[in-house]
């Protein structure tokens, strides 16, 4: 980690700009969305590539918000560099993800315990075998004594980060049949990050559609209505 790496190709902020804490969503709408609800004094340290990114306070606790995009390379490259390059020391990804059991409905958060992945982005690390990207343990038990203090439905377990969306040949039932609660893009690289660089990570997602059912929801109400995972993430600051 050095000062002398920033800004970065990818965020403009320069090295103190960050907080050691940082909040994630994958839609920069609703990076902004939550800085402007939740943060005394924001202070935008990003526009690059339209990823925005704000640093602010609650409660009186520094902690910035930050896009990271779709999928593992993207959400790869900005926590690699977050992790390096501007001495973060955890990231919490809020976030959507898809049902995989009727135990959850929409609206209700899963807390990612693992991360499942059919990327190749562990490749990276030649270790021989098959990593397990797991969540850091002391947030994920916060995070669900936060869900219970609040009221808010949850599950914890394992979800499935997917590199594609749109798949040929889809596999949905072998995951469900393995006990996965949820599909998402991001958490498995994310976790990874963190393992290597030696930080801390948590994923919290809200179930914005439900493969069994057919349920949807709007990109307004994936954007502006998860608020639950946002208090939830905000409580661990």
């Amino acid at each position: 980690m050095s000062e002398n790496h920033t800004p970065t190709p990818h965020i403009g902020a320069k090295f103190g700009e960050i907080a050691e804490t940082v909040i994630m969503a994958g839609d920069p709408l609703r990076v902004k969305f939550m800085a402007e609800k939740y943060l005394e004094n924001p202070v935008c340290f990003n526009e690059v590539r339209g990823m925005l990114g704000y640093t602010g306070t609650y409660k009186g606790k520094r902690v910035s918000m930050m896009g990271h995009g779709m999928g593992m390379p993207s959400i790869g490259l900005y926590t690699y560099e977050l992790y390096h390059f501007y001495g973060v020391k955890t990231i919490i990804r809020v976030g959507s993800a898809g049902a995989y059991t009727r135990a959850l409905h929409v609206g209700d958060l899963v807390i990612a315990e693992g991360a499942c992945t059919d990327s190749n982005y562990g490749d990276q690390y030649e270790l021989g075998g098959v990593f397990a990207p797991i969540a850091d343990f002391d947030l994920l038990r916060k995070a669900a004594d936060a869900c219970d203090s609040l009221g808010f439905p949850y599950k914890v377990g394992n979800v499935l980060s997917s590199d594609v969306f749109y798949r040929e040949n889809p596999r949905t039932g072998r995951w469900i049949a393995m006990g996965v609660l949820a599909v998402e893009m991001e958490i498995a690289a994310l976790y990874m990050n963190a393992a290597r660089s030696g930080n801390r990570a948590l994923g919290i997602l809200t179930i914005s559609d439900h493969i069994l059912t057919g349920e949807v929801t709007t990109s307004e109400q994936r954007q502006k209505t998860f608020t639950n995972m946002m208090e939830v993430a905000l409580s661990l600051v």
